[in-house]
């Protein structure tokens, strides 16, 4: 079944569910009170910035911070409002493509866009007058997050801001709206998606990845990386990808999402087969034509995915519309990187 077809499907079932069954994960504490079967069981949630408990079944769900929208999205729910995408928007209309397309599946209207630009508009929040905010991967400081809990109750990271993995996403955001069953069932179909993806390209299985963040030309001085705890770099594990053992040894820190190396060091990245990386033809040249960093097995072989300033490149970051939207071109444009790879 399309992807499409699988997210009506799933939203259509959303509504046909009789009651709420209990959920929990590795990180993150959601409990629900029992009631009769149709009635709304009480929510609680306890995460990195507090406990939250929700009372009463949400009617408007209001997100902020990157994607939480898609949760509700893709579970047939559209909120009220949402914040603007602030990277890798093409056209300007504050939404990336599989926003659109979903709102446009559910016959929606744009919800109320909030720029946060320069930080959360509590006011814009307020305005929609929500029954519960999401932000289950987000950046929220405590003052970020108490603000907020005057407006409605708030779902924060159940860990760490920004490292919140999809699945971890999907699930606390569908808790703070009582359908945590259904989340369950989007991660299965996601899961699912990424499997039959994967199985095109055996390739991929266990090639060392290593994700360089932006990379400066005029200053190639250092090698900078994802650590395995940055979403992106954690989503190669779902694609049979595996993470080289120089940036696994160099990344420490749950709570850094990026590690630097001198290129005087440049030799302990033997061990990486495939660089995935922000940029375009000029950043393989100066890779090239540095006398060290071209050293890297990657870049001796040509195994470089270069992701541009587009939906694309924002979509390597994971979140629960962009992975299945994205899947098939960055999957085969990894899988050519191996090809490459000794």
């Amino acid at each position: 079944m399309h992807r499409a077809s699988r997210l009506l499907a799933l939203s259509a079932a959303s509504f046909l569910t009789a009651g709420l069954a209990a959920c929990s994960s590795s990180s993150a504490d959601v409990e629900e009170a029992s009631s009769e079967a149709g009635d709304w069981s009480p929510v609680t949630i306890e995460h990195a910035l507090g406990t939250t408990t929700i009372d009463s079944e949400p009617e408007r769900v209001a997100t902020v911070n990157w994607a939480n929208h898609e949760v509700p999205l893709a579970l047939g729910v559209v909120p009220v409002g949402m914040a603007a995408a602030n990277f890798g928007d093409d056209d300007g209309d504050g939404l990336l493509p599989w926003v659109s397309e979903r709102l446009e599946e559910l016959d929606a209207d744009v919800p109320v866009l909030f720029d946060e630009t320069d930080g959360i508009d509590f006011e814009a929040v307020a305005d929609t007058d929500p029954d519960v905010i999401l932000a289950g991967y987000s950046g929220l400081t405590q003052e970020d997050y108490d603000t907020l809990s005057e407006i409605a109750p708030v779902v924060a990271y159940p860990q760490a801001p920004w490292a919140t993995p999809w699945r971890e996403m999907i699930e606390i955001n569908a808790a703070g709206m009582g359908m945590a069953a259904d989340g369950e069932e989007l991660v299965a179909s996601i899961e699912q998606d990424i499997a039959d993806a994967v199985a095109e390209h055996p390739q991929l299985e266990g090639r060392s990845t290593m994700f360089l963040t932006h990379v400066d030309t005029t200053d190639l001085s250092e090698v900078s990386f994802y650590t395995p705890f940055d979403t992106r770099s954690a989503f190669f594990e779902d694609l049979g990808l595996s993470t080289p053992a120089s940036v696994e040894e160099a990344s420490t820190d749950p709570e850094q999402f990026s590690g630097t190396v001198s290129a005087e060091q440049v030799d302990v990245f033997d061990d990486v087969d495939v660089i995935v990386t922000y940029g375009d033809h000029e950043l393989v040249d100066a890779l090239n034509a540095d006398p060290l960093l071209s050293q890297i097995p990657a870049v001796a072989n040509g195994s470089i995915v270069l992701l541009p300033d587009t939906p694309l490149g924002t979509a390597a970051n994971p979140t629960p519309l962009a992975i299945s939207w994205v899947l098939e071109d960055y999957v085969s444009m990894l899988a050519e990187a191996a090809d490459k790879a000794q």
